[in-house]
Protein backbone atom coordinates (compact mmCIF):
# COMPACT_ATOMS: atom_id res chain seq x y z
CA UNK A 1 0.00 0.00 0.00
CA UNK A 2 1.53 3.79 -0.89
CA UNK A 3 1.95 6.17 1.91
CA UNK A 4 -0.49 8.42 -0.51
CA UNK A 5 -3.23 5.33 0.50
CA UNK A 6 -2.19 5.23 3.92
CA UNK A 7 -2.41 9.13 4.57
CA UNK A 8 -6.37 8.58 2.74
CA UNK A 9 -7.24 5.92 4.83
CA UNK A 10 -6.51 7.60 8.55
CA UNK A 11 -8.15 11.28 6.60
CA UNK A 12 -11.04 8.53 6.10
CA UNK A 13 -10.98 7.02 9.55
CA UNK A 14 -10.95 10.72 11.22
CA UNK A 15 -13.58 11.54 9.07
CA UNK A 16 -15.74 8.74 10.52
CA UNK A 17 -14.94 9.41 13.83
CA UNK A 18 -16.46 12.67 13.21
CA UNK A 19 -19.21 12.04 11.69
CA UNK A 20 -19.86 9.63 14.98
CA UNK A 21 -19.02 12.20 17.45
CA UNK A 22 -21.80 14.20 15.67
CA UNK A 23 -24.20 11.20 16.03
CA UNK A 24 -23.63 11.11 19.54
CA UNK A 25 -23.77 14.84 19.99
CA UNK A 26 -26.92 14.43 18.29
CA UNK A 27 -28.43 11.82 19.91
CA UNK A 28 -27.50 13.47 23.63
CA UNK A 29 -30.00 16.11 22.15
CA UNK A 30 -32.47 14.54 21.88
CA UNK A 31 -32.12 12.84 25.05
CA UNK A 32 -31.64 16.03 26.86
CA UNK A 33 -34.64 17.96 25.07
CA UNK A 34 -37.13 14.72 25.98
CA UNK A 35 -36.18 15.02 29.42
CA UNK A 36 -36.13 18.96 30.11
CA UNK A 37 -39.74 18.24 28.28
CA UNK A 38 -41.16 15.17 30.75
CA UNK A 39 -39.05 16.82 33.89
CA UNK A 40 -40.16 20.51 32.48
CA UNK A 41 -36.57 21.33 33.34
CA UNK A 42 -36.32 24.58 31.69
CA UNK A 43 -33.04 25.22 32.16
CA UNK A 44 -32.06 21.55 30.88
CA UNK A 45 -34.15 22.98 27.78
CA UNK A 46 -32.40 25.76 27.21
CA UNK A 47 -28.84 23.64 27.96
CA UNK A 48 -30.32 22.06 24.43
CA UNK A 49 -30.77 24.96 22.68
CA UNK A 50 -27.12 26.75 24.02
CA UNK A 51 -25.60 22.99 22.31
CA UNK A 52 -27.52 23.23 18.94
CA UNK A 53 -24.86 25.52 17.73
CA UNK A 54 -22.20 23.10 18.70
CA UNK A 55 -23.92 20.53 16.57
CA UNK A 56 -24.24 23.28 13.74
CA UNK A 57 -20.49 24.08 13.61
CA UNK A 58 -19.44 20.10 13.95
CA UNK A 59 -21.55 19.26 11.14
CA UNK A 60 -20.01 22.51 8.79
CA UNK A 61 -16.41 20.87 9.97
CA UNK A 62 -17.45 17.65 8.78
CA UNK A 63 -18.42 19.13 5.42
CA UNK A 64 -15.09 21.07 4.95
CA UNK A 65 -13.28 18.00 5.17
CA UNK A 66 -14.62 16.17 2.76
CA UNK A 67 -14.39 18.72 0.14
CA UNK A 68 -10.78 18.91 1.44
CA UNK A 69 -10.62 15.19 0.95
CA UNK A 70 -12.01 15.13 -2.97
CA UNK A 71 -10.24 18.57 -3.35
CA UNK A 72 -6.52 16.90 -2.35
CA UNK A 73 -6.68 13.10 -2.44
CA UNK A 74 -7.93 11.84 -5.73
CA UNK A 75 -10.72 9.33 -4.62
CA UNK A 76 -11.50 6.32 -6.18
CA UNK A 77 -15.14 5.89 -7.03
CA UNK A 78 -16.22 4.22 -4.43
CA UNK A 79 -14.07 6.49 -1.71
CA UNK A 80 -15.84 9.10 -3.33
CA UNK A 81 -19.45 7.99 -3.25
CA UNK A 82 -18.43 7.20 1.06
CA UNK A 83 -17.19 10.88 1.14
CA UNK A 84 -20.27 12.63 -0.68
CA UNK A 85 -22.36 10.09 1.58
CA UNK A 86 -20.59 11.46 4.36
CA UNK A 87 -21.98 15.06 3.32
CA UNK A 88 -25.31 13.96 3.01
CA UNK A 89 -25.31 12.32 6.63
CA UNK A 90 -23.85 15.47 8.79
CA UNK A 91 -26.73 17.44 7.23
CA UNK A 92 -29.46 14.80 8.21
CA UNK A 93 -28.14 15.01 11.86
CA UNK A 94 -27.54 18.81 11.57
CA UNK A 95 -31.53 18.45 11.37
CA UNK A 96 -32.13 16.21 13.53
CA UNK A 97 -30.78 18.60 16.38
CA UNK A 98 -32.61 21.37 15.11
CA UNK A 99 -35.29 19.65 15.65
CA UNK A 100 -34.01 18.12 19.35
CA UNK A 101 -33.81 21.89 19.71
CA UNK A 102 -37.45 22.80 18.57
CA UNK A 103 -38.76 20.28 21.01
CA UNK A 104 -36.51 22.17 24.23
CA UNK A 105 -38.08 25.00 22.95
CA UNK A 106 -41.79 23.65 23.47
CA UNK A 107 -40.16 22.06 26.53
CA UNK A 108 -40.13 25.56 27.54
CA UNK A 109 -43.25 26.55 26.76
CA UNK A 110 -45.11 24.18 28.66
CA UNK A 111 -42.29 23.91 31.86
CA UNK A 112 -44.98 26.28 33.74
CA UNK A 113 -47.66 24.08 32.50
CA UNK A 114 -48.95 20.78 34.66
CA UNK A 115 -48.53 18.14 32.47
CA UNK A 116 -51.62 17.36 29.84
CA UNK A 117 -51.05 13.99 30.52
CA UNK A 118 -48.65 11.14 31.35
CA UNK A 119 -46.11 11.24 28.69
CA UNK A 120 -45.30 7.56 27.77
CA UNK A 121 -45.26 7.63 23.84
CA UNK A 122 -43.28 10.53 23.51
CA UNK A 123 -40.18 9.34 25.42
CA UNK A 124 -40.94 6.04 23.55
CA UNK A 125 -40.50 7.47 20.52
CA UNK A 126 -37.15 9.52 21.33
CA UNK A 127 -35.35 6.43 22.17
CA UNK A 128 -36.66 4.28 19.14
CA UNK A 129 -34.80 7.64 17.38
CA UNK A 130 -31.49 7.32 19.53
CA UNK A 131 -31.58 3.84 18.74
CA UNK A 132 -32.45 4.53 14.58
CA UNK A 133 -29.40 6.77 14.71
CA UNK A 134 -26.95 4.39 16.23
CA UNK A 135 -27.84 1.74 13.86
CA UNK A 136 -27.59 3.90 11.16
CA UNK A 137 -24.02 5.07 11.45
CA UNK A 138 -23.24 1.53 12.31
CA UNK A 139 -24.29 0.75 9.01
CA UNK A 140 -22.47 3.27 7.47
CA UNK A 141 -19.23 2.34 9.24
CA UNK A 142 -20.09 -1.75 8.40
CA UNK A 143 -21.01 -0.71 4.74
CA UNK A 144 -24.15 -3.35 5.97
CA UNK A 145 -26.90 -2.47 3.34
CA UNK A 146 -28.99 -5.03 5.23
CA UNK A 147 -28.71 -3.11 8.98
CA UNK A 148 -29.50 -0.20 7.07
CA UNK A 149 -32.45 -1.48 5.93
CA UNK A 150 -34.01 -3.07 8.73
CA UNK A 151 -33.05 0.28 10.47
CA UNK A 152 -35.21 2.13 8.34
CA UNK A 153 -38.12 -0.22 8.42
CA UNK A 154 -38.33 0.54 12.00
CA UNK A 155 -39.83 4.49 10.70
CA UNK A 156 -43.36 2.34 11.14
CA UNK A 157 -42.69 1.83 14.59
CA UNK A 158 -42.02 5.95 14.53
CA UNK A 159 -45.24 6.48 12.46
CA UNK A 160 -47.61 4.59 14.65
CA UNK A 161 -46.85 5.79 17.84
CA UNK A 162 -47.15 9.35 16.19
CA UNK A 163 -50.41 7.93 14.82
CA UNK A 164 -51.51 6.68 18.44
CA UNK A 165 -50.22 9.87 19.92
CA UNK A 166 -52.28 12.16 17.42
CA UNK A 167 -55.29 10.33 18.35
CA UNK A 168 -55.45 10.73 21.69
CA UNK A 169 -54.45 14.33 22.18
CA UNK A 170 -57.37 15.49 19.55
CA UNK A 171 -59.77 13.36 22.19
CA UNK A 172 -58.43 15.76 24.94
CA UNK A 173 -58.54 18.95 22.71
CA UNK A 174 -62.44 17.70 21.97
CA UNK A 175 -62.90 17.15 25.33
CA UNK A 176 -62.22 20.59 26.69
CA UNK A 177 -61.19 23.56 24.58
CA UNK A 178 -58.61 24.34 27.33
CA UNK A 179 -56.65 21.64 26.57
CA UNK A 180 -56.00 23.11 23.22
CA UNK A 181 -52.90 24.97 23.75
CA UNK A 182 -50.87 22.20 25.41
CA UNK A 183 -52.18 19.76 23.23
CA UNK A 184 -51.06 21.05 20.63
CA UNK A 185 -47.22 21.76 21.72
CA UNK A 186 -47.04 18.14 22.73
CA UNK A 187 -48.39 17.30 19.15
CA UNK A 188 -45.67 19.35 17.60
CA UNK A 189 -42.93 17.25 19.30
CA UNK A 190 -44.54 14.02 18.22
CA UNK A 191 -44.41 15.72 14.57
CA UNK A 192 -40.58 16.76 15.36
CA UNK A 193 -39.82 13.01 16.86
CA UNK A 194 -41.18 11.47 13.81
CA UNK A 195 -39.49 13.88 11.35
CA UNK A 196 -36.28 12.79 13.19
CA UNK A 197 -36.99 9.26 12.73
CA UNK A 198 -37.61 9.86 8.69
CA UNK A 199 -34.03 11.84 8.13
CA UNK A 200 -32.47 8.83 10.23
CA UNK A 201 -34.00 6.65 6.83
CA UNK A 202 -32.40 8.95 5.13
CA UNK A 203 -29.26 8.09 5.98
CA UNK A 204 -30.01 4.32 5.46
CA UNK A 205 -30.53 5.06 1.79
CA UNK A 206 -26.85 6.78 1.75
CA UNK A 207 -25.67 3.70 3.03
CA UNK A 208 -27.12 1.47 0.97
CA UNK A 209 -26.11 3.78 -2.20
CA UNK A 210 -22.72 3.59 -0.71
CA UNK A 211 -22.15 -0.14 -0.23
CA UNK A 212 -24.47 -1.09 -3.26
CA UNK A 213 -23.67 1.72 -5.51
CA UNK A 214 -27.32 1.83 -6.34
CA UNK A 215 -29.87 4.19 -5.09
CA UNK A 216 -33.16 2.95 -3.20
CA UNK A 217 -35.13 5.13 -1.60
CA UNK A 218 -37.18 3.57 1.36
CA UNK A 219 -41.12 3.93 1.95
CA UNK A 220 -42.68 1.42 4.13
Amino acid sequence: MSKARELFDRELMDLRDNILDLGEMTKIAIRLAIQALKEQEEGLARQVMAGDEKINAKRYDVEEQCLRLIATQQPTAGDLRAIIAAIHIVTELERMGDYASGIAELAIRLASQPHLKPLIDLPRMAEIDQEMIRASLEAYLKHDPDLAFETAKRDVEIDQLYDQTYRELLTYMLEDPRNITRATYLLWVAHKLERIADRVANICERVIFVSTGEFKELNF
